[in-house]
């Protein structure tokens, strides 16, 4: 199995197996509308196998961080179509990544609703950007009611059609990196007393629950899931995280999805320093046989563990992050051994052109 040869994931073909991982830049504005260059941006990247899209809220309430895109109103959608179309045009294929914060928030970002909501009114550790991109430390969520539950798989509902009303190929639900769904799934942050929290089941219920209501939209061949097993990424634990997301992916083979996609833990941050632990848990080799469709990982490849990860059957594809950062044509480098241009860190969230659309090709 090569990194360059095409394959069939779900109802989705893929000219090859190196897809562009998901990757916050905060370049929208204050409402959730794609800045002008985000199309340039994500066109510019149309070789990859699949383009994932920068997790785009389904709320203002789904909202944590400033200036991250939407998925839920009229004028978001028309500012991804200019996106979809210039992928499309390109000859590229990408799906849009569904996400709710969670308590990963603050009021700032939704002043009308108020503080942040979660499984269970758990603060979180550490600080948080407002809505503008001030630190302040977290506050106690809100723990959420029956009927915000109903509500939220209302949001997902209606954000998985605007996605399909956008040009999009598909869509991925974000369930990993500490956000809402995340926190459902651990018991860290999930400490409910119904049908929500308590057992592994209960835990792993409104996962399985928006999936169903969303397959329905798109056909299950052309619906993902991103899961982050023993990340640690915004104060996340869970007490049996093994026996966990093996009940999760066991229960995930028979909706027949397009992909699961695993984040390997080695990558010790998300969006943070650079920093690699080789004494990770190898969340392929954990779980990665458990599915019975393909599997896609994400977190601390290069072209040679990408390579014997698909040989050794951990995965059918590879999501590279900061390496598409900074390399529109990674397909290309990665199969002639061109090396890769550097990134500058400092220009990954906000700002104008610079890092975002300015990074040369091979010629």
């Amino acid at each position: 199995m090569s990194l360059f040869s095409p394959d069939v994931f779900g109802d989705v073909h893929v000219k090859n197996r190196v897809f562009m991982a998901p990757l916050t830049r905060m370049r929208s504005d204050n409402d959730g509308v794609q800045g002008e260059l985000a199309a340039t941006y994500y066109s510019q990247r149309a070789t990859a196998g699949l383009i994932i899209s920068e997790a785009s809220q389904i709320s203002e309430l789904g909202k944590g961080y400033p200036c991250t895109p939407g998925i839920y109103s009229e004028p978001q959608i028309q500012a991804w179509k200019k996106v979809t179309a210039a992928v499309h045009a390109a000859g590229g294929v990408i799906f849009l990544q569904l996400w709710h914060v969670g308590r990963i928030s603050h009021s700032s970002h939704h002043p009308k609703d108020g503080l942040p909501v979660a499984p269970s009114a758990i603060k979180p550790s550490g600080q948080v950007y407002t809505s503008t991109w001030g630190l302040e430390d977290y506050e106690t969520p809100r723990a959420m009611t029956l009927g915000d539950i109903a509500e939220l798989k209302k949001a997902y509902i209606h954000s998985a059609q605007m996605a399909k009303d956008a040009g999009f190929d598909g869509v991925e639900l974000h369930a990993a990196n500490g956000y809402l769904l995340d926190q459902f799934l651990q018991d860290g942050t999930n400490q409910r007393t119904d049908a929500y929290g308590g057992s592994i089941e209960n835990r792993c219920k409104l996962v399985l629950e928006v999936l169903n209501d969303i397959i329905p939209i798109w056909g299950a061949g052309r619906v993902g899931i991103r899961l982050s097993p023993y990340g640690t990424f915004n104060d996340m634990q869970d007490s049996q995280p093994v026996k966990l997301f093996t009940h999760l992916i066991e229960a995930l083979n028979s909706l027949h999805l397009c992909y699961l996609h695993l984040i390997e833990p080695r990558a010790t941050t998300a969006g943070g320093n650079d920093a690699i632990s080789s004494d990770a848990p190898r969340t392929g080799q954990l779980f990665g046989k458990l599915f019975k469709g393909k599997v896609v990982l994400a977190g601390g490849f290069n072209a040679d563990n990408a390579r014997q990860a698909l040989t050794d059957g951990e995965a059918h594809a590879i999501a590279f992050g900061r390496a598409f950062i900074a390399n529109p044509d990674l397909p290309k480098r990665l199969e002639t051994g061109a090396s890769l241009n550097a990134y500058d860190r400092s220009t990954f969230y906000g700002g104008t052109d610079k890092g975002y659309t300015d990074y040369p090709t091979l010629a």
